[in-house]
């Protein structure tokens, strides 16, 4: 028994050594591959996984001169803190509003983008059309945020001129704390909606054009074809992308609306993420802006695998 045991065993070592030889030369072969992932692979590594040290501190009572393992552990006080607070309800009000509302009207703008602009046939329109919409994407957020006051200045930008250009009157956007909103989300679909657009092409773009002519001669119209060709060909990809928005409905972008917050509109523009900027780096409360953006980080984690449980159940694709 034992012998055979051991020559089992023995076995297991063998095959496992050969595994591992097999595994290092295949690397050594393509070792250019692997040279090539390096960048990402560190990026990751030390911008992503290695802060994850730090969140330790959401449960302490961190102290500088005490370092993160000489401060003392308070537990959940500081999530308890963040729930008692009386700012908790407006910065839920604020985050989950702005997020769910640039799901809701951004998230479809790219898909009926794409739907459209594949049905142009005009090469040099489709192409211009496709540079005007996602150039946007590549300026810079404090750029965008100069363009966007300037365009609703008070009582000289060009949309209160426009407004009065048709009969109405200008209107301090910036100031109407209800506008914030608006404003945010659809200055951002305009920055991003033509970026979106070219994931959603490149799948089109794969449709046979076989199936187009087929269609065709059995005499289906354009949104007969764009109903049973084209939607059911990108259906995997707007899934997966609506899995990982909707576990990111609540990382309110914090750049762009720190920019745009002044004391008017604060009422509205306070979200988790300026929230933790300003306790943490502005009042000195280290421990507690980990707590606060530790809770948000988990809250859409549990949204992601939710979404993607529920996607999972009606059998169409999900991520895992």
């Amino acid at each position: 028994m034992d012998l055979g045991r051991d020559a089992a065993q023995g076995v297991e070592r063998f095959m496992a050594a050969v595994v591992r030889k097999q595994l290092w030369k295949r690397i050594f072969l393509n070792y250019e591959l692997y040279v090539f992932l390096l960048p990402a692979f560190l990026y990751f590594a030390i911008f992503h996984y290695a802060p994850l040290y730090g969140l330790q501190i959401a449960f302490k009572e961190f102290n500088p001169v005490k370092g993160i393992w000489g401060s003392p552990w308070v537990g959940f006080e500081h999530v308890v803190r963040f729930f008692r607070s009386f700012h908790f309800w407006t910065l839920i009000r604020n985050t989950l509003g702005i997020g769910v509302y640039s799901l809701a009207v951004g998230f479809p703008i790219p898909i009926l983008l794409a739907l459209m602009l594949n049905e142009v046939r005009n090469g040099a329109f489709k192409k211009t059309v496709q540079m005007v919409t996602y150039a946007p994407h590549f300026i810079s957020v404090v750029v965008m945020v100069g363009m966007i006051l300037t365009f609703l200045k008070t009582p000289n930008g060009l949309v209160n001129q426009l407004l009065r250009v048709f009969g109405g009157r200008a209107v301090a956007f910036m100031a109407r704390e209800r506008w914030f909103w608006t404003v945010y989300v659809l200055t951002g679909v305009w920055q991003n909606a033509g970026w979106g657009t070219i994931i959603y092409l490149a799948s089109l773009s794969a449709i046979d054009t076989e199936v187009y002519e087929a269609s065709i001669m059995d005499g289906a119209s354009r949104l007969q074809r764009i109903r049973h060709i084209n939607i059911p060909a990108i259906l995997p990809m707007i899934v997966v992308l609506l899995i990982l928005d909707t576990g990111h409905v609540l990382s309110v972008g914090f750049e762009k609306i720190y920019l745009m917050q002044n004391p008017l509109n604060l009422a509205f523009s306070e979200v988790i993420s300026t929230y933790v900027y300003k306790a943490g780096l502005q009042s000195f409360q280290y421990s507690f802006a980990s707590a606060v953006g530790l809770v948000n980080s988990a809250v859409n984690f549990v949204l992601l695998v939710t979404v993607n449980s529920i996607v999972r159940v009606s059998g169409e694709t999900v991520l895992w």
